[in-house]
């Protein structure tokens, strides 16, 4: 029998009224904004009609280091969402936009998958409610009136080699990465090196999810840095009175978007930041909302946990005032062996070996979580019907010296009765009440000594080396007094190191951090490290080539 594909399965399930599901969770139709019948916006005026609602517990789903096995994070966050609603407690699921760029590339959509998605997974993986649309708008209109200012006479003296504002678009297209553009006459221009960051990288997407509200996000958005001035001054998109119409044109992609899964759990779907060059977690405005609006709110961060959940509880919890109560980590025996040098096509094969050397790489996630974060977590294996017997029971044994249990997950084939196992031991973690979040830094040390923080601290490296260019633009960033921001690390997510190629847990080696950038706006500073790029390319065989639509509408070739 065929397995049936994730958009299979979706479009055989009937979906609920999108009014039927914000009913069953207290919105009532003076907040909903439709967008047909299975997708709405919420107003965010509801979170001032909720502010005495007590907050219900927050679960951080992450994972170990990604691998071409795959892990299932996603598939994992819906699949725990729906086994908590099956278990009787009234939950929501909040989770990132997809980006069209991985949905064409090689990744495919970021819905979740099997029996475990949030629908309609076509609209989410593509256009969605336009917010990616918006996000793009917002980033180059500021492009535009930074070269428009300089073409009407620079009154700001903008130095036109130092404009660090880059434009964007939801796409991989490497050949957009440098462009020289403003050629062929002084009426189409001033010629100068430009390029392009896929939209997710965009600092404007980073600000959306880190707003709190529409005046945050003017605020936010005046203060973004676009480049510096002929005597080093800095530039912002409010000295360009750029702010009014950026937010104009954001203001209802601020809105979060509600969807349902394929059992009819509410989910909350907006904002979509990639973990490796990004903060990696939906909107902090969707977060916040779901927590009113539910006992368990179910959350995701990008990548393995010393990208998205690093950023989630040293970035977003730190500006949103959140406090996870529990944490999953995702992993699966394919990864694990993978991680241990076993090759893609002898992954089915029992292979202990190959999973001794291999779960390092989940147990300095789990160190990472418990012991450096302090907070408490459960394994999450995503099970797979090659797993064995011996390899799951050397996983738990190996989890158990750390004092973390382990529990089968079977949400992909089964919904959320295959996750009531896992489920039930994120309620006991909950309950026992033991979290206690602890930052890997303090707003107040140097730029460079956070950065060595999370090095050393969460990827296990001996140290940093900055590159004379970072290193003044630390000194820079501090100078202009920037210096008290979190910090956003740019970095592989294939592994630990900012080497790729450096699989399992990773001894002896450094972290090279080549750039520094401030985004004052979104109000952290990025360091990008080793070969990590903002503008991802397309595969030899992108998704897109087997991506199609027949003659009433119906899409098939979405993963």
């Amino acid at each position: 029998m065929a397995v049936r594909s994730d958009i299979d399965i979706a479009q055989s399930v009937q979906m609920k009224p999108i009014s039927e599901i914000a009913s069953s969770i207290g919105i009532e139709d003076s907040a909903l904004e439709l967008y047909g019948n299975y997708k709405a916006k919420i107003d965010y005026n509801l979170l001032k009609d909720k502010q005495e609602t007590p907050d219900g517990k927050l679960i951080l789903v992450t994972a170990i280091s990604p691998t071409p096995a795959g892990e299932g994070k996603t598939t994992t966050t819906v699949g725990v969402g729906d086994a908590l609603h099956r278990l009787g407690k009234k939950t929501m699921i909040a989770l990132r936009e997809p980006s069209m760029g991985p949905v064409f590339g090689i990744k495919g959509g970021a819905a979740g998958g099997g029996y475990s998605q949030v629908v309609p997974m076509e609209d989410i993986n593509l256009h969605f409610t336009g917010d990616m649309h918006a996000i793009g708008a917002a980033n180059n209109l500021l492009a535009a009136m930074i070269d428009n200012h300089i073409q009407q006479g620079n009154d700001l003296d903008i130095d036109n080699r130092r404009i660090t504002w880059k434009r964007a678009m939801d796409m991989n297209d490497r050949q957009l990465r440098f462009i020289v553009n403003g050629l062929n006459g002084r009426s189409n221009g001033v010629p100068r090196e430009d390029g392009f960051d896929i939209t997710v990288a965009s600092e404007i997407m980073a600000i959306l999810c880190l707003s709190r509200d529409l005046d945050d996000l003017k605020a936010r958005l005046e203060r973004i840095v676009v480049g510096y001035t002929t005597a080093n001054e800095p530039v912002t998109a409010g000295m360009l009175h750029a702010h009014g119409a950026m937010t104009a044109l954001l203001k209802d992609a601020l809105k979060p978007n509600l969807v349902q899964t394929l059992e009819h759990t509410p989910a909350f779907v907006h904002g979509g930041p990639f973990a490796n060059i990004a903060h990696g977690c939906n909107s902090l405005m969707a977060t916040r909302m779901a927590l009113k609006l539910a006992d368990y709110v179910v959350t995701e961060a990008g990548f393995g946990a010393d990208l998205g959940a690093e950023k989630f509880l040293d970035i977003k919890c730190r500006v949103g005032g959140l406090r996870p109560s529990a944490v999953v980590i995702v992993a699966s025996i394919r990864a694990l062996k993978h991680h241990g040098g076993a090759a893609k096509d002898e992954l089915k094969n029992e292979d202990i070996g190959a999973l001794e050397k291999g779960i390092p790489n989940l147990l300095k996630h789990i160190e990472n979580i418990t012991k450096n974060f302090g907070l408490p977590a459960v394994v999450a294996i995503n099970r797979f019907p090659n797993d064995t017997e011996a390899e799951l029971k050397f996983i738990e044994d190996k989890c158990r010296e750390l004092g973390v249990n382990v529990a089968l997950s079977e949400v992909w084939a089964k919904g959320g009765e295959g996750g009531e196992v896992l489920a039930q031991e994120v309620l006991r973690l909950v309950n026992d009440g033991t979290a206690d979040l602890k930052y890997q830094y303090t707003d107040e040390m140097p730029i460079k000594a956070k950065i060595e923080a999370i090095a050393k601290q969460i990827y296990g490296a001996n140290g940093v080396e900055f590159a004379p260019a970072a290193a003044r633009a630390i000194n820079r960033i501090e100078k202009l007094g920037f210096g008290a921001f979190p910090v956003c690390m740019a970095k592989t997510q294939y592994s630990l190191s900012d080497d790729p190629k450096k699989l399992g847990r990773p001894t002896n080696f450094t972290i090279s951090v080549n750039t520094v950038r401030v985004s004052a706006g979104a109000g952290f500073v990025v360091a990008l490290t080793g070969d990590i790029m903002t503008m991802p390319g397309l595969p030899k065989v992108p998704s897109a080539e087997k991506i199609d639509v027949d003659s009433t509408g119906k899409i098939s070739g979405l993963f």
